[in-house]
C-alpha cells in the first residue's frame, strides 16, 4: 500500500537531551523508507544535525504532509497552535510524563509508524479556543489555546472578583482564585485538578471551571462550542490570564476577556488500536487496587 505522506517534519522537545538520539534514529528510518524529512530550526540546533532541510514552523506548515512531534504534551500543545492554520496532521511520540496527546511509545514507534504511514490510522479533530483581552475599547492581547484559557490571581494572596456572561447573558459573579475555560482536550489538565468534568475529545464543548470559589455552590458548567464567554474584571490586582500556560498577560481593573472557539481544528492521527478509555485508565490509574 502506498503511503498518503511523502514529506514528514520531525519536531522535538526543545532542550531535552533525551530527544536527540531517538529523533535522529527516526529520521534515518524515514529516509530509508524514501520519505523526505524536514526539521524545524530549534530541533535542528538541538540535535546538531545538518543532514536534513531546516525550515521555520511556518515553512513546515506549507510543505509537510505530516508532522511527528517527539516530546510531551506541552510540546504538542505548542506545535498544534503553530500549525493549526495549515491543517498539517500530527502524530505524537511520548517522551514526557503523562502523554495524553503524545500517545505513541518511543519503544515501539517504528512498528506503529510502519502501520500508520501505510494508511492504517484513525483521525481525530480537536477544537481550540481564542482569547482576547479588551482594554479601553481596543484589543490589548490575543492568543490561541488548545487546552485552556486560565484567569488567575498571580502573586496576590486574596481572591479576585469578576462577572461571567455567556452570549451576553449574565451567568454569575465569582469571587475565587480564578476561572478555567477549557476545551475537551484541556478537560484532563488543570480543569480536572480543579474538579471539572472529563469531556470526550469527539465532543465540541467548552467547560467553565471555577478555581477555589468562595461560594461552594459555584460548580463547573459545560456550554456549547459556539458560545462566547465574556469575563468582566471587577478587581484586578496582580491578576493574569494565560493560554496553555504559555502566553500570559497582566490584567487591569476595567479589562474584559472574550473567549470563543477558534474556527480551525487540530488534526491528530492515532494508531488503529488507540482507545481513549484505555488511555484514561492508564494515565489516571483507574481500576488499580492496593
Amino acid at each position: 500500500m502506498s503511503s498518503p505522506f511523502t514529506t514528514i517534519a520531525l519536531i522535538g522537545k526543545h532542550k531535552n537531551p533525551e530527544i536527540a538520539i531517538p529523533l535522529l534514529n527516526l529520521a534515518e528510518y524515514l529516509i530509508k523508507k524514501n520519505y523526505k524529512v524536514l526539521l524545524d530550526h530549534l530541533t535542528a540546533s538541538h540535535v546538531c544535525s545538518d543532514k536534513y532541510p531546516v525550515l521555520s514552523l511556518e515553512e513546515i506548515g506549507e510543505q509537510a504532509d505530516l508532522a511527528v512531534v517527539m516530546g510531551g504534551d506541552g510540546t504538542m500543545l505548542n506545535i498544534a497552535r503553530m500549525l493549526v492554520s495549515y491543517d498539517v496532521p500530527l502524530i505524537g511520540i511520548n517522551q514526557g510524563r503523562l502523554g495524553f496527546l503524545t500517545d505513541l511509545s518511543a519503544d515501539t514507534m517504528f512498528e506503529t509508524l510502519d502501520e500508520m504511514l501505510a494508511g492504517q490510522y484513525t483521525t481525530e479533530r480537536r477544537m481550540l479556543l481564542y482569547a482576547e483581552v479588551i482594554r479601553n475599547g481596543s484589543s490589548a492581547f490575543g492568543s490561541l489555546a488548545f487546552n485552556d484559557v486560565v484567569l488567575y490571581r498571580g502573586m496576590s494572596s486574596g481572591m479576585i472578583e469578576f462577572e461571567v456572561k455567556v452570549d451576553n447573558e449574565y451567568v454569575n459573579t465569582l469571587r475565587s482564585d480564578g476561572l478555567i475555560v477549557a476545551t475537551p482536550t484541556g478537560s484532563t489538565a488543570y480543569a480536572l485538578s480543579s474538579g471539572g468534568p472529563i469531556l470526550h475529545p469527539s465532543l465540541d464543548l467548552i467547560a467553565l471551571v471555577p478555581v477555589c470559589p468562595h461560594t461552594l455552590s459555584n460548580r463547573p458548567i459545560v456550554i456549547g462550542p459556539d458560545a462566547s464567554v465574556q469575563i468582566q474584571m471587577q478587581s484586578a490586582v496582580n491578576v493574569r490570564i494565560n493560554c496553555d500556560s504559555h502566553s500570559c498577560f497582566d490584567l487591569e481593573q476595567t479589562d474584559s476577556i472574550v473567549v470563543r472557539r477558534f474556527p480551525k481544528t487540530v488534526r491528530l492521527l492515532h494508531s488503529v488500536n488507540h482507545s481513549y478509555y484505555r488511555m484514561l485508565r492508564e494515565k489516571l490509574g483507574w481500576s488499580e487496587f492496593p
